[in-house]
């Protein structure tokens, strides 16, 4: 049973004639597949048939590795991630990009060694010795293509699904025990033997099988980012995407984005090629890669300019590099609806930028109304679902997981707004994620008051006794002398709520968790705090009552990393909290002061901090917004930065005029790192100068 699902009754009722067209194709492109490689000529097949980056191959004689990610989508699908899963291709700059067992060899010789793993896995295969693939290391570094290669020219002995965690997912489902180190083929083959002993499945096809699973119990997660592209400035190439159906952007020069493994190369080819950008470049490097791994079924807003929706989209394909278009290389595929056009009634501060996060909340409102409809498309519509944002489905993916999670990074990222967030969800009050700050603020309030959600900040003093139980002077008490009464303390008597009414959940969120004592405010209960032990009932120390953690009661800690980092937490308190970084959003501070680019100012800031000090130590957006928004004027800003900002960063460098200066440039004194003082009006100008201007600050 999955989602309330059970697998006998959606198998009952899944229309396998619907994969006949897939099917078919499948079959075509698996016989261009040993048209083009027959089985027989592996042994001698040459690197340049194999290996992408080799120039571009002619859509009849693609190489091997180009046909199974590009040429054979009914085969199943291998795409996403960089071209690494090919276990050896050829980089644009000229180097042989190699596995680790291969690197320092030459690719000649690196080839013959893969080319002969390869060789080996379909001769045993070849011989029903399933178990002598496990003992071809090499294999190992490209899961997903050799299994994907195993199911195309044996299609009896495997099903056409190729992610090794999708197969965990289906291996559970269908009551198998997932191996934690299986290789994705090993899996593979579990599954389909799950499969076969079925009754409801006698007779389907492994696409019938993989299509079935896809359909009804997909673990590929429930909630991803809604991404807004723009489609050229001001939109200029909307028509062409629309009537191709696609998104394409820019930034042709760095080639196809799948020869990037990950964000630090990406930006490094980004900074060799634009050295006086505006200094965002790690933070577009990521998005081009988020670009870059779109799955069908995720969705997209096109836009112009900040206010105007052009169309929603349905991505239906994988990226393509398209070198034979005259600009905007990079190409999704996507099925638009433009029936929701529309003006916003406010601008998005964050969509000046090609790409940007959309806000489910903001996404469900606008298609949820047609173009003509005469309501505004930001009121909330009654009974349009509400999708949670990225980040509050992780932590509650975390929490399902762990039980207890914490949440850590630098001063000012939005952690305590974060596991609030979490809080209304789990609340019920999911609607309130998008609201303005007012009414969540009053949701948050009203949340608190309840009997299901409490929230406590820990600090040196605050003990056992607070949180568990303990002796505690009784105020009531009018007699002489100082009386003492067993109290329980805040974790105590949410438990025993939470006993009370086991059909909901409870939560405690911790802020400054890492503030406090957790070995001794924790006691003898950090044990039951672990899933498995729930409701496995102890003696108390102190009033020896006997006392368990219910399985609903959920834990939400938060922590700066500034001030201590998790490395100095209590080793049994790191077993049992799942940990998630929340780190600076430069998406959340898009916008302009004067001529300054706040987010290429942000994350150009951030970038010295991390080298002259270290990652934990750098500023949250939360100082670069007032009332959720960006900062919008001078004096907002002036006061932000001299206020707030500059005090932060001279408590990191203890007193060394020498550091601060090195992190802020031209705005301190090299001296006696005293702040250089400037109007208002100037400071935009000297702040974008110093950070925006593509000229490394001092000692780069």
């Amino acid at each position: 049973m999955t989602g309330g699902v059970d697998v006998r009754t959606a198998a009952a009722e899944f229309d396998r004639s619907a994969v006949t067209e897939d099917e078919a194709a499948a079959e075509e492109q698996r016989k261009q597949v040993l048209s083009l490689f027959p089985l027989e000529e592996w042994g001698e097949l040459p690197l340049k048939r194999y290996a992408l980056g080799q120039g571009e191959p002619s859509a009849s004689r693609p190489t091997y590795c180009q046909l199974m990610e590009f040429g054979t989508p009914h085969l199943g699908s291998i795409k996403g991630g960089s071209a690494a899963k090919h276990i050896m291709y050829h980089h644009r700059s000229g180097d042989w990009r190699l596995a680790a067992p291969l690197r320092g060899m030459d690719p000649q010789d690196a080839w013959a060694e893969l080319r002969g793993q390869f060789v080996r896995a379909f001769d045993r295969v070849g011989e029903g010795d399933f178990e002598a693939l496990d003992d071809l290391e090499l294999l190992r570094f490209g899961p997903a293509l050799v299994t994907k290669s195993l199911a195309t020219y044996f299609p009896q002995h495997f099903l056409p699904i190729y992610a090794n965690e999708h197969l965990r997912s289906f291996v559970t489902l269908l009551g198998g025990a997932a191996e934690a180190d299986a290789p994705a083929w090993r899996r593979n083959r579990q599954l389909r033997e799950l499969v076969h002993e079925r009754e409801e499945f006698e007779g389907w096809t492994g696409q019938e099988v993989m299509h079935f699973l896809y359909a009804h119990f997909d673990p590929r997660p429930r909630q991803r980012t809604i991404w807004k592209i723009a489609p050229g400035e001001r939109g200029r190439l909307w028509e062409e995407c629309r009537d191709g159906g696609f998104i394409c952007v820019g930034w042709d020069e760095l080639g196809d984005l799948g020869q990037y493994q990950n964000d630090t190369e990406l930006k490094q080819a980004l900074d060799a090629y634009w050295p006086r950008s505006s200094g965002g470049s790690l933070t577009l490097a990521r998005r081009l890669l988020a670009f870059r791994d779109l799955e069908p079924g995720d969705r997209v807003v096109a836009n112009r300019g900040t206010d105007e929706v052009l169309a929603t989209g349905t991505v239906d394909g994988s990226y393509r590099f398209d070198p034979d278009r005259p600009e905007f290389h990079h190409v999704v595929p996507v099925t638009w609806d433009d029936s929701r056009a529309q003006k916003l009634s406010k601008p998005q501060h964050g969509w000046r930028s090609t790409f940007a996060k959309v806000d489910p909340a903001l996404f469900a409102r606008f298609t949820a109304r047609r173009s003509d409809s005469a309501v505004d498309a930001d009121q909330a519509q009654e009974g349009v679902p509400v999708a949670l944002p990225e980040d509050v489905q992780a932590v509650l993916d975390a929490l399902e997981r762990k039980g207890q999670v914490i949440l850590h990074g630098p001063p000012g990222t939005g952690k305590t707004r974060l596991a609030l967030g979490v809080a209304l969800a789990l609340a019920g009050r999911a609607d309130m994620l998008g609201a303005d700050p007012v009414q969540r603020a009053r949701a948050q309030a009203e949340m608190l008051h309840g009997d299901r959600v409490h929230l406590v900040t820990f600090h040196p003093s605050y003990g056992y006794e607070d949180f568990v139980e303990g002796f505690k002077p009784d105020v009531s008490t009018t007699g002489p002398g100082l009386t003492l009464s067993l109290a329980d303390g805040l974790f105590h008597t949410l438990c025993g709520r939470a006993a009370a009414h086991p059909e909901q959940t409870f939560l405690l969120v911790i802020d400054e968790i890492n503030r406090g004592d957790l070995p001794r405010v924790f006691g003898e209960l950090i044990t039951l705090l672990e899933l498995d032990k729930r409701n496995l009932p102890v003696s108390l120390p102190v009033s020896k009552r006997r006392f368990s953690v219910p399985p609903n009661v959920r834990i939400i800690g938060t922590m700066n990393t500034a001030d201590r980092s998790i490395s100095h937490l209590d080793a049994a308190v790191r077993r049992r909290f799942a940990f998630l970084p929340v780190g600076p959003d430069s998406d959340a501070v898009s916008g302009a002061v004067g001529p300054l680019d706040l987010a290429a100012f942000f994350e150009s800031l951030n970038t010295r901090i991390t080298r002259h000090l270290d990652a934990d130590h750098q500023i949250g957006h939360a100082y670069l917004l007032r009332d959720g928004w960006p900062l919008a004027t001078e004096g907002d800003l002036a006061a932000a930065f001299h206020h707030e900002v500059i005090p932060l960063l001279e408590d990191y460098c203890l007193g060394r005029a020498d550091l601060l200066h090195r992190i802020l440039g031209g705005l301190v004194d090299a001296d006696t790192g005293r702040p250089v003082l400037m109007s208002p009006q100037d400071l935009a100008d000297a702040l974008a100068t110093e950070f925006t201007s593509g000229v490394p600050g001092p000692d780069a």
